[in-house]
Order: structure tokens, then sequence, then C-alpha cells
């Protein structure tokens, strides 16, 4: 019986954690350093949504409509597993500091989690219209990106701060990480985008892409782990959506004009 490498093990259980796709078949899925591997699962989400955006567009189905269904198809693959988390940690935050942990845990959802999803949809909806007013072609390159990036936000997070809950369930995403080697997964497809970037002479975009998501997904992590004090599994899901907005949002204001150059 041939050996499974642990990375493909750790894929498999990315897919099956981050996702509610259809797990592997044959292949037991591993957890201890599936986070490294999320920036990809966030490429194959994205995909999905790119997809159902080009169809329904064909279809004669206006932007406005088109840019709801693609969210909430983003928000019904992962489960709503970040979106909890945004709420979750904006309820804490709200809390104070003594009763942080506490609010964060407590299953009911309160008037600050409401607020905050309801900017965090408002933003990436905006961008998205803001986009597809523009130009159509621009809303699939931003959903990628932004996908792509806000997944690497968490892994600022739990190599640059400590993991708040003693016993949470989410604390194996720290204690599993090996330092800089998270990011390998990452840097390869970055490296990729890159390759391609130069076969199709879109350097600039690609830069543009690259520091707009490097530049957001590092100074949410950080704020979010300073307001904090560290980072839980809840405020990784919030950094998630939340990056994903501020991308959409940075890439609706500097895309336009990139695109109007190049026409």
């Amino acid at each position: 019986m041939a050996v499974v490498p642990t990375w493909l093990r750790d894929l498999a259980g990315a897919w099956v954690f981050y996702s509610v796709l259809p797990a592997w078949p044959g292949l037991e899925p591993r957890f201890q350093r599936i986070a490294r591997f999320a920036p990809w699962i966030g490429v194959v989400i994205a995909t999905l949504q790119v997809g159902l955006w080009l169809v329904l567009l064909q279809l004669g189905w206006p932007p406005p409509a088109v840019s709801l269904l693609v969210l909430s198809v983003g928000v019904w693959i992962t489960g709503g597993l970040h979106i909890d988390g945004v709420m979750d940690t904006a309820d804490g935050l709200a809390a104070g500091p003594s009763r942080r942990l506490e609010a964060m845990e407590d299953s009911r959802v309160g008037a600050s989690g409401v607020q905050a999803l309801a900017v965090v949809l408002m933003l990436q909806l905006a961008a998205l219209w803001r986009l597809a007013a523009v130009d159509g072609g621009l809303v699939p390159t931003a959903l990628v990106a932004a996908a792509f990036w806000a997944r690497c936000a968490p892994l600022w997070a739990l190599l640059r701060f400590p993991y708040l809950k003693v016993d949470g369930t989410a604390g194996f995403h720290r204690a599993g990480a090996k330092g800089l080697r998270e990011w390998f997964p990452a840097l390869l497809l970055w490296v990729v985008a890159l390759a391609f970037a130069v076969v199709w002479q879109h350097l600039l975009l690609w830069a543009v892409l690259s520091v707009t998501g490097v530049i957001v997904c590092a100074l949410t992590a950080e704020g979010f782990g300073r307001r904090l004090g560290g980072h839980t599994g809840d405020s990784y899901g919030a950094v998630v959506v939340w990056s994903e907005a501020f991308i959409l949002v940075s890439l609706a204001v500097l895309l336009p004009p990139l695109a109007s150059a190049a026409a």
C-alpha cells in the first residue's frame, strides 16, 4: 500500500475543514497543519464564484443580483465558518477585556455581531457593484485575489500572536504551525501567478494585487491581534472576512484606473 504524503492529507483536511464540498474519496484527511492550505481552498471557492458570476451574466442577470448570489454561495461553501467568527469577534470586542472570551463563546449573537455582519457584507457588495459598473471582467480577478490573500491573514495571525483559549477547539492551528514553512503553499501559488503575469504581460496588475493583499492581510491580522491581545478561532475567521472586504474595496478603487489606462 502506497504511503500518502502528510502534506496531501493536510490538504484533504483543509478541504474538509474550510468547505462543505465533498471529501476526497480514499484519502484520510489530517488536520495538524491545514491553515497553510487555506489560500488554496480560497482560490477554489473563488473559482466557483467566478463561474457562477460568468454564467449568470451570460443569462442576462443584472450585476447587483449576481453579486448577492456570489457572496451567498461563498458563505454557503464555507459553511458560515468565517462569518460566525466575524459576529463572535465583534461581540467579544464590544464586551470589554474582562468578558471578551466569554462573549465570544456565547452562542447568542449580540447587536455588535449583527452590525459587523451587515457592514462587512455591504462593503463587499459595494466593491463588486463598483467593479462591475466599470468593467465586469475586473470582478473575477478581484474575487480570486481577495479570496487568496484574505486566507493568508490567519497565517500572519497564528505566527505573530499567541492563541488565547487554553482549551479552544482551534488551538491545533497554532500548535501545529512550523514557522515560515507555513507560508510555502501560499508562496507557491503567488509564484505561479507571477509566471502567468509575465506570460500575459500583466505585471502591473500582479503587483497591485500583491501589494494590496499583503498590506491588507497584515494590517487586519495585526489590528485584531493587538485589540484582543492574541487570537482565537473566531478571530481567525474574522480576519478572513474583513480582509476579503477590505481587499475588494481597495481593488474597487485601484483597478478601474488601470482598466481605463489599458483600454
